[in-house]
């Protein structure tokens, strides 16, 4: 059993405008899911619905609640870039669990987002990886504690 949980971030955003006014929407994630046919058994529990920019660190301290409360030891966290770093850093201290977090660059409810990639990649690593806290975008795993969002490439990279 996987245990996925949903904060929000970019991977659920939905704009309203062309001035960028968006909320933070229903996970798109159970349609993504099965329309890659995973066939593992796995459960989906909504955390926040933030934008990264936004969780706190009561936030944070929930979200470690949550995976180390967490019955299965195999857990997928979507979450925002901007700040992906810092909860990834903060769940590191987590024995026994690997956790994977990934998200996307561009809102899952996009014609062109990166947000079936990066699930898909994070799901095949959830399962092949050690227990341990990592990142898992755009082709790469990184880490904890070893990884920073490049903001001016859009792209995360080892620190």
């Amino acid at each position: 059993m996987i245990q996925v949980f949903t904060t929000g971030g970019t991977i659920d955003k939905h704009y309203f405008d062309a001035n960028s006014e968006f909320e933070i929407a229903d996970s798109l994630l159970p349609e993504l899911l099965q329309e890659a046919n995973i066939t593992d058994r796995f459960h989906i529990t909504e955390l926040l619905r933030k934008d990264s920019l936004e969780i706190t660190e009561q936030d944070r301290l929930a979200i470690v609640a949550a995976v180390s409360g967490a019955e299965t030891s195999r857990i997928l966290i979507t979450h925002g870039t901007d700040t992906m770093p810092d909860t990834a850093q903060a769940l590191s201290g987590i024995a026994g669990k690997t956790v994977v977090l990934m998200g996307a660059m561009q809102p899952a409810r996009m014609r062109r987002s990166d947000a079936v990639f990066n699930l898909g990649f994070a799901w095949a690593a959830l399962k092949l990886l050690p227990a341990g806290v990592y990142i898992a975008m755009n082709g790469e795993v990184f880490e904890a504690g070893q990884v920073r969002k490049n903001l001016a490439a859009q792209r995360f990279e080892r620190s």
